[in-house]
């Protein structure tokens, strides 16, 4: 069986403050420790449910953050971007079996994590077809793209819930909740044992169930938080400013959409 695991920071147990998950900071190795132990967890419960590849993607900021030596000695990692569309999804294709996203956190205009955005902290919203995206919502129709079935999520509360009002079989583990400034977390080691155990199980029950088809059309609306940013972007070919701080997108191909993100977030 062979596993794809795309890996974000702000959904890891503990995180709250932007220090937390920048590389440079004094509070950054802390949470580093436990951003690389909850990948190591959905390892072993991969590994506990049969899988026999595992590739991961470090998707946070720079994608330099998860300590390699670590990792179980059968996984392969992805660092640094290497700009292609699929971004957090780089390198998926359909001969993985499954996909598990861990470290996840809530959409831009959420408020269930002090760190909720989507994909740039400079978007204030995004939706597409009418549903705000989070980078949980773009990257699993990245999957569903390649015809993988995103079977497991861990991150905050609200992103949890989200995700499963999207695919009701994912399997999910929640390792706090945020509000306003402050965040509600489980123990550390706690989060890392329920990751386990998630990730096991989902990988050990009829993954089919998580397959659905992608809407027929993608109608994309990106609001900016400044107008610049809108005026520039509304530049892209095929992309129309609908007002000051706010371009859209329309195309019947996914890939098209993917392209429009990396060129505009």
């Amino acid at each position: 069986m062979k596993i794809y695991i795309s890996v974000d920071f702000e959904g890891i147990c503990g995180t709250t403050h932007w220090d937390e998950v920048t590389r440079g900071k004094e509070e950054y190795p802390e949470f580093q420790k436990q951003m690389t132990a909850e990948v190591v967890a959905a390892c072993q419960g991969a590994m506990k449910a049969g899988a026999t590849e595992i590739v991961i993607n470090d998707a946070h900021d720079s994608a330099r953050n998860i300590l390699a030596r670590e990792l179980p000695v059968s996984s392969r990692l992805i660092r640094g971007w290497s700009y292609h569309p699929y971004m957090m999804m780089q390198e998926l294709d359909s001969s993985f079996d499954a996909a598990m996203m861990i470290g996840y956190h809530s959409f831009a205009g959420g408020d269930g994590n002090p760190l909720s955005h989507t994909m740039s902290t400079k978007i204030s919203q995004l939706t597409i077809n009418g549903q705000q995206a989070s980078e949980f919502l773009i990257n699993w129709y990245t999957a569903m793209y390649e015809k993988v079935p995103v079977v497991f999520i861990s991150g905050d509360q609200q992103l949890c819930d989200h995700a499963a009002a999207l695919i009701p079989a994912i399997s999910s583990a929640a390792v706090k909740s945020g509000m306003g400034a402050s965040t509600n977390s489980i123990h550390p080691q706690a989060a890392v044992d329920k990751i386990s155990e998630g990730a096991c199980n989902a990988l050990s029950t009829d993954m089919s169930s998580c397959l659905v088809d992608l809407p027929p059309r993608f109608n994309v609306s990106v609001s900016y938080s400044n107008n610049l940013d809108a005026y520039k972007c509304g530049f892209y070919p095929g992309a129309r400013l609908t007002a000051p701080r706010q371009i859209s997108f329309e195309s019947d191909d996914y890939f098209d959409i993917l392209r429009f993100f990396l060129f505009t977030l």
